[in-house]
């Protein structure tokens, strides 16, 4: 500190001379801070006197005190921190406001329905395939109410809930069994559980892989006690390596399909039909994930072909795993169909139950294979119908919602896009589409318009391309397109 400039600092009650080598300011600033902070806790209401003012009288009495002075304290809590880190006092009123914004957030449903304008027909973020309105018609009817879950009407006595959805599956996939769980990742840990604890499973190192949310193969077979052996290489395998690497403690062989990646090149990849007929000479099943559950041939909508169920239960394998809530366009679910005798020994493994489908997921699946049984499923299952969607047809309806949009003075282009399959699906492949493209209002940017259409009454997600906001109409539902033209006007509004 210079001379001349002398100040008079407060320590333990005497003045510190101006040629001290002390941090004399940061002392002060810090004694003054802590008089504010002190005082602005001082100025903070207590529970009781928010808890019985005016403001949350009718809170009170719709919900019940106790309620009420739980999330006043919480407030409260928040407030108090917000104090230590230098923010002012709450009154009494911004409290009670707080602890009513709190109430609402409590009693609003979640997850909330959003509208997918991606272009990506299967995106995890958003809950993956939607339902078609008979799965959700069934799934209602027997969450209303009671329901024949696993009791046989005919005879009146304890039946099985897997009972009508295994009748489909056969009938579909060409299988003598079938059984459905919560997910796919439960139904590879049960079948290695159940056919191969203790023993060895051989898994070509190509298919050693991640397939998503940190689900990887060889953690699945550590954690069902199984011990993996890799053979091979990264991009190439032969029967030879599996046959070499067999032995008296091999319990199965696993092929796993790549479903969200790929690799091109120098490969070779052991088909199903080969590994069945190297297995049967010893006595080892095959078991094979094919992941995404397409039980449509992708190829026909100008797609790369993804493996489908019933061409490795065709070539024999043991059994075959596939999720329900991917292209196959149903509820989340795990599918096992294969061999009557391995099926068998799945259901009677202790870890079943604690993975077994619940009886709503059940009903909306049993009523989305019935589109497959009859033939419908193109036009009724939203995941197909988007993916059957010619770019001509996406095209109308994008002009249309331009055309609207101009009404409401609202400027949009519609430009060519590309709409993903998503979901862990058919990596890399896309389907020819069209967008509508929105600039951004002046001054603002298309972070800030993305965040203004999620905050609308029905949040609208869309994505950026070329510093403009684009949406896809080929993810969008019909009877969504009104929500649409509603968000974008409200959220370009000046």
């Amino acid at each position: 500190m210079q001379r001349g400039t002398e100040q008079a600092y407060v320590h333990r009650g005497g003045r510190i001379p101006d040629n001290t080598a002390v941090a004399a300011p940061v002392v002060a600033t810090n004694y003054g801070q802590q008089m504010t902070t002190g005082s602005e806790l001082r100025n903070l209401p207590s529970v009781q006197r928010v808890v019985n003012g005016d403001s949350l009288s009718e809170a009170v009495d719709a919900y019940g005190r106790e309620m009420v002075v739980e999330l006043t304290r919480e407030v409260l809590d928040g407030a108090r921190k917000g104090v230590l880190a230098g923010s002012p006092a709450p009154n009494g009123d911004e409290i009670a406001a707080a602890v009513l914004g709190l109430m609402a957030s409590l009693a609003e449903p979640s997850p909330r329905p959003v509208i997918n304008a991606t272009g990506v027909v299967i995106h995890t973020n958003l809950g993956r395939a939607p339902l078609s309105d008979a799965a959700l018609a069934s799934a209602d009817a027997v969450g209303r109410g009671y329901s024949d879950l696993e009791i046989d009407l005919g005879t009146g006595r304890r039946g099985s809930r897997q009972a009508h959805l295994q009748s489909l599956l056969r009938r579909i996939t060409g299988a003598e069994a079938a059984l459905a769980v919560n997910n796919n990742a439960s139904a590879l840990l049960l079948g290695l559980s159940a056919l191969a604890a203790g023993r060895e499973v051989i898994v070509a190192r190509g298919e050693a892989v991640e397939i998503g949310g940190g689900f990887r193969i060889p953690d699945v077979l550590r954690q069902s006690g199984c011990t993996l052996v890799d053979v091979g290489t990264t991009n190439r395998t032969y029967v030879r390596d599996y046959a070499d690497a067999m032995n008296d403690n091999t319990g199965a062989f696993l092929k796993a399909h790549a479903s969200n990646f790929r690799v091109e090149g120098f490969t070779a990849f052991v088909e199903e039909g080969d590994l069945v007929a190297l297995g049967e000479t010893s006595g080892v099943p095959v078991l094979h994930d094919v992941g995404s559950g397409a039980l449509l041939p992708t190829e026909r909508y100008g797609l790369a072909h993804e493996p489908t169920p019933q061409e490795s239960i065709a070539a024999g394998v043991g059994l075959v795993f596939f999720s329900g809530d991917k292209l196959l366009g149903g509820p989340q679910a795990g599918i096992v169909v294969g061999k009557r005798d391995l099926v068998a020994r799945l259901e009677r493994h202790p870890l079943a139950r604690a993975v077994r489908i619940d009886k709503m997921s059940l009903a909306s699946l049993t009523a989305t294979l019935t589109h497959y049984v009859m033939g419908e499923a193109e036009a009724k299952v939203p995941v197909w119908r988007m993916i059957s969607t010619t770019a001509q047809d996406v095209r109308h309806r994008a002009e249309q919602w331009r055309a609207t949009l101009d009404t409401n003075r609202v400027v949009a282009s519609v430009e060519p896009a590309r709409s993903a399959i998503g979901g862990g699906s058919l990596p890399g492949e896309t389907l020819p589409s069209w967008a509508v493209s929105i600039d951004p209002p002046a001054g603002s940017s298309p972070e800030s318009l993305l965040s203004a259409l999620r905050e609308q009454p029905t949040p609208v997600i869309a994505r950026i391309e070329e510093d403009t906001v684009r949406l896809d109409p080929r993810t969008v539902l019909p009877e969504q397109d009104d929500d649409v033209i509603l968000a974008l006007t409200a959220a370009m509004a000046p």
